[in-house]
């Protein structure tokens, strides 16, 4: 590797890592640890001489740190003698001040914390994998890389909500979008797919996972996204609902009682399609809905509906796409929601080709397609890894 990165995604329970070549963004280790602070702990870690699986108790993030560390050096392949230039670091939110990749400090630290107001679910998570990080490895540089930052360029006409202006000046209630490392990788590889360069092309790119966005990105900036101030507005997602009227938050709170506590629980961890059909796994969705289930079949309908629904509206915005790129783990594996996306956008310039979107791809049109149609596996770590190189060496 010539410029190894340790890449870091820290969750509420769980810690996510990847060594990284921030040139090739190619990852020679990666491994996930979950259920930290609970009884029993699972760590799986993946080298070149194969995947260990074992279960121990990890009571907090510092303690996963450190396994993870003894997880390198049982592979052999000692974080020690990586050559590591840095390690960098998912954070979600970076609000208007972080719109690029940072060197963390005590300063940096300090405002991550401060975020948090726009992303507690995400934000504290992500800086204390940041503090062990820097107690663990103190004489490497550690980077930050933010979710929102590849959408500082969306424009006003997009990003302001029509909503009192001292919200905005005062509490930060504005567009910011997440997901922008998938975005960013993705526009970029559509392009080099395209056989062009970035700043060539308009590319509606839809990451579709339990958490889903869609970008409309010109000529390699961000210029529209689904996602708001935070990542409940948009898609119907696994757990979350989308797009409603906020009307009905208050609706609720005075039919039931439900305290605003509650009700954001409600939208964020047992809406979308979970509420729909109490699955979560797309997969199993779809089987069911094969086999007959009603409200499966509804689903997948209300589903890739609200994605049809934003790719037109960003062709639209962008004054028509060379290519609408599918990504991210429902975008990648599943034909059947690509199909019943991209059927009624014919009318748009995207003509499927049933074959090759069964295939997977990598391109799902047909050769007189007017948009291109593509399968572009996305590579966040990959991503982080290449930012946080690119900033060491400015």
């Amino acid at each position: 590797m010539s410029a190894p990165v340790l890449v870091i995604n820290s969750g509420s329970s769980s810690i996510k890592y990847r060594l990284v070549d921030g040139d090739t963004g190619e990852a020679s280790v990666s491994g996930l640890i979950e259920r930290i602070g609970q009884a029993e702990s699972t760590l799986a870690h993946t080298a070149a001489d194969g995947k260990r699986t074992r279960r121990e108790p990890v009571p907090d993030h510092g303690a996963g740190l450190e396994a993870m560390a003894a997880a390198f050096d049982e592979s052999g392949t000692p974080l020690s003698e990586a050559g590591l230039i840095a390690v960098a670091h998912r954070v979600v939110h970076g609000g208007e001040r972080f719109v690029q990749p940072v060197v963390v400090d005590d300063e940096v630290e300090s405002a991550i914390g401060e975020l948090a107001a726009l992303a507690p679910l995400h934000n504290p998570a992500n800086l204390e994998g940041i503090r062990m990080a820097r107690r663990l490895f103190p004489r490497l540089p550690q980077v930050a890389v933010f979710d929102t930052a590849f959408h500082a360029t969306i424009p006003e006409r997009a990003h302001r909500y029509a909503v009192p202006s001292h919200w905005r000046e005062d509490h930060g209630v504005r567009r910011y979008g997440f997901h922008g490392t998938s975005h960013a990788y993705v526009a970029r590889r559509a392009a080099e797919m395209l056989g062009r360069h970035p700043k060539q092309v308009n590319v509606v790119v839809a990451h579709l996972g339990n958490g889903a966005s869609i970008t409309a990105v010109e000529r390699g900036r961000s210029i529209d996204t689904s996602m708001g101030l935070t990542p409940l507005e948009g898609l119907v997602m696994g757990t979350r609902s989308g797009d409603i009227d906020p009307a009905i938050v208050f609706h609720m709170h005075r039919r039931t009682g439900a305290a605003f506590a509650e009700l954001d629980t409600a939208l964020n961890q047992e809406s979308g399609m979970y509420a729909l059909t109490g699955m979560v796994d797309l997969r199993s969705i779809e089987e069911a809905a094969r086999h007959g289930d009603h409200e499966a079949e509804a689903a997948l309908e209300i589903y890739c509906y609200r994605i049809r629904k934003y790719i037109g509206a960003y062709i639209a915005a962008l004054g028509g796409a060379d290519a609408v790129a599918f990504t991210a783990g429902v975008g990648e594996n599943s034909a059947e929601v690509r199909a019943r996306t991209l059927h009624s956008l014919v009318a748009l310039g995207v003509q499927l080709d049933e074959g090759a979107n069964r295939a997977g791809g990598p391109v799902v049109s047909t050769p007189d397609s007017p948009i291109t149609a593509l399968v572009v596996p996305t590579n966040e770590e990959g991503e982080i890894a290449k930012q946080t190189a690119e900033l060491l060496r400015s």
